[in-house]
């Protein structure tokens, strides 16, 4: 008796147990539309793993306006600048994960992001995307081949009394401020045996006159620098200056940058130039993981 009075209670809790499940509201019981809101306010990252919690979170998080406010400003200008138009059909989380793609235009010589924290836009430009005084003449300059790049090769300088990288881009940056740096290397790296080596037979002249950085904007910003070169054997990242986007401007920044050292007096030789980086200047200490 007293077992049959044992089960009939534990039944009898069990199903009030169930009850209260079927009461009280689960996260899978909000709206989509309330869902939504609340993934608006979270960064990207955040979004993707909340997606995964369940069905309500994951459709919500296709919302076209989640995305719309993670987006650049000029989102639209940012992808005609890339692919050379704008795909009307897709929607705001698609164009968010291919701007958060590394993404090459310009012949391969460019390659631009959108951060996925901050949604600021990073920007590379190649060796080969540079204007190089005497880079057509093999006596001064070679491309070598470099898996440290993100392009896949380098240009070496081997010796030349007068150096002068200059470059330009016209890109819709969205606003806010940026850097600019030039990403160097003294000495030939390469390989041995699966090993990192580092020529270092040809570093000469960037110890007796500093090499001077400039940046010019379009709209009257001008900065300019002057260091030593050093640390062979290493990449490096000159910083060339910063300019600033304004959040009213909604065209394309025209920038202009150069790295020179024509001091004729000697010649100047070893070292590798990778590429030309513009980063959002809060961001700029991930570089050095770059």
């Amino acid at each position: 008796m007293g077992s049959g009075f044992s089960l009939f209670t534990n039944g009898s809790s069990s199903s009030s147990s169930r009850e209260r499940d079927l009461l009280t509201p689960g996260l899978g019981d909000l709206p989509e539309s309330c869902v939504a809101s609340i993934l608006e306010n979270l960064d990207p990252v955040e979004i993707c793993r909340f997606s995964k919690l369940n069905r309500a979170f994951h459709s919500a998080s296709w919302a076209d306006f989640v995305w719309e406010s993670k987006l650049p400003q000029d989102y639209r200008l940012i992808l005609e600048k890339i692919i050379g138009g704008f795909p009307e059909k897709l929607r705001k989380r698609d164009i968010y994960n291919f701007l958060s793609r590394v993404n090459s235009f310009d012949h391969g010589t460019k390659k631009a992001w959108v951060d996925k924290r901050t949604s600021d836009l990073c920007l590379y430009i190649s060796a080969k995307g540079l204007s190089i005084t005497g880079i057509d003449d093999r006596r001064y300059w070679n491309q070598i081949p470099s898996d440290e790049s993100r392009f896949g090769s380098v240009a070496y300088l081997q010796q030349i009394w007068w150096f002068q990288v200059d470059g330009e881009i016209d890109f819709p940056f969205p606003a806010g401020t940026y850097s600019v740096f030039f990403r160097l290397h003294l000495g030939k790296p390469g390989k041995r045996f699966g090993w990192k080596v580092c020529n270092t037979e040809q570093i000469h002249g960037w110890n007796i006159k500093p090499a001077r950085f400039q940046i010019w904007t379009e709209d009257g910003q001008h900065s300019s620098s002057q260091c030593m070169l050093t640390g062979s054997g290493s990449w490096n990242h000159y910083h060339a200056g910063d300019f600033v986007v304004g959040k009213s401007k909604s065209s394309s920044t025209k920038l202009k940058f150069s790295m020179t050292q024509i001091d004729c007096t000697h010649t100047k030789g070893g070292l590798c130039v990778d590429s030309v980086i513009v980063y959002p200047s809060s961001c700029k200490d991930r570089l050095r993981r770059v």
